[in-house]
């Protein structure tokens, strides 16, 4: 035995020997003109963020970090630096040229996984290095997250959900179709994603952080691009919607619920849902209880326009046009009313319904309905980072927090629409678009 525990102790000292040392992490210095750091909607000039492997070590003026000789330097001080955006509403396996319903029919689940793919990238180049995913086949949107946090794929840090979880018939179930076709496409399980009175919806749940999910997606009221529903109408009972609350807490998950009517979007607040998805036909009593209770608002406002002019020519149908001239609209005023009123706002765009990597062009939209454009930056920056519980690694340029920062040319604060063209994209310390 004494031999064998010396023969134990020689191997390891001598492996301990031949085993090189961890390389350092990697320094760069990044040379910001201006910055705005979303810790607040001020802005800096001259600024240096020091980057330590794929966290940022320091932020301070060119006065306080004295760049070393040989160091390594991106010169970024002719542009505006700022956080990685961050989109709270994507539906990363969706296409913009899908909208005819026989494609449910036709393409398989491996159709919306080579489409994430691409999708990750093209949202990532953009300069979003954060989404919240809420809505793809079980589980496309975990796989995905895995494979990018490996390193496998490119594409942004991912915050996935599950399948929505709706009614029987509701705005997450396939409608209007025979009943053969409804068994063949929803198998064990019920696809993960349908669910009727409170223990059902508790065992699907359960059944999602079972496979990985990081957040629920709840479908409270119908919908503009489903079948035979209509957008304002609640599709769960406030005690449905508090089972569903209590059980992704109980979890340590959060919880979003789809809703576009006034009475849904009250329920799903007074549940204790953290946010609410759409929130077209929110009302008075909506917004104080949205106020009252820090219930986040991630309101689609820009792609109505990509709805109503484009998505006919890719076979949307006219009850969904319809629903969408219904609601469109009304969302925007009333995300007026709810800005003015206080209420704290995300930034969700419902990518996938319009092409991926158009992500930034709801920012104009957000200022023209009310935010000055600090606040709509703020939105896809800070705010989203609170939503989706990752404040302390995303959302600001901060010592500590991952090094994801993007460049413009031009000046945000001044145009908002400079943020359709980002130049720059570092996600965790490494440069994945570099076009200045």
């Amino acid at each position: 035995m004494k031999k064998i525990l010396l023969w134990a102790l020689l191997l390891g000292t001598a492996w301990a020997q031949t085993t090189p040392p961890a390389a350092a992490p990697k320094t760069t210095y990044v040379l910001a003109g201006k910055l705005f750091d979303a810790t607040s909607e001020n802005v800096r000039e001259g600024v240096v963020i020091v980057v330590e492997g794929e966290r940022i070590k320091q932020v301070g003026s060119a006065a306080e970090i004295k760049v070393p000789a040989g160091a390594n330097v991106i010169d970024l001080s002719r542009a505006t630096v700022l956080p990685g955006l961050i989109d709270c509403h994507t539906h990363l396996g969706s296409r913009a040229d899908r909208y005819d319903p026989i494609n449910n029919f036709k393409e398989t689940p491996f159709t919306a996984g080579f489409a994430a793919v691409l999708n990750a990238r093209k949202t990532l180049e953009a300069g979003f290095t954060s989404v919240r995913d809420v809505g793809s086949p079980p589980f496309l949107a975990v796989d995905l997250r895995n494979a990018i946090n490996s390193g496998y794929l490119v594409g942004p840090r991912i915050v996935a959900s599950g399948p929505g979880i709706s009614i029987t018939g509701g705005h997450g179930d396939l409608n209007n179709f025979s009943p053969e076709t409804s068994v063949t496409l929803f198998p064990a399980e019920r696809d993960y994603g349908i669910a009727d009175g409170a223990e059902e919806i508790r065992h699907t749940i359960r059944a999602q952080v079972k496979y990985g999910v990081d957040v629920i997606k709840i479908l409270a009221t119908g919908g503009v691009l489903s079948r035979g529903d209509s957008p304002g109408a609640p599709q769960y009972t406030l005690e449905e919607l508090k089972a569903a609350a209590e059980t992704a807490h109980m979890a340590g998950r959060r919880i979003a619920a789809h809703a576009h009517g006034a009475q849904g979007i009250q329920w799903s607040i007074l549940a204790g849902i953290d946010s609410i998805e759409h929130a077209s036909l929110i009302d008075d009593e909506g917004i104080r209880l949205a106020k009252e209770h820090g219930t986040y608002l991630d309101m689609d406002i820009y792609n109505d326009d990509y709805i109503l002019n484009e998505a006919p020519k890719f076979g949307l149908e006219q009850e969904n046009i319809d629903k969408e001239k219904m609601v469109g609209r009304l969302q925007r005023e009333n995300f007026q009313k709810a800005v003015k009123a206080g209420v704290k706002m995300a930034f969700g765009t419902d990518a996938g319904v319009y092409p991926h990597g158009d992500n930034a062009r709801q920012f104009f939209y957000m200022v023209k309905f009310g935010m000055t454009p600090a606040q709509a930056i703020r939105t896809a920056t800070y705010n989203s980072a609170d939503l989706i519980d990752r404040l302390k690694d995303v959302g600001t340029i901060e010592a500590g927090k991952y090094a994801d920062i993007i460049a413009v040319n031009a000046d945000p604060l001044a145009d908002v629409r400079a943020l359709e063209n980002v130049s720059f994209v570092m996600k965790g310390g490494v440069v994945y678009k570099n076009v200045r």
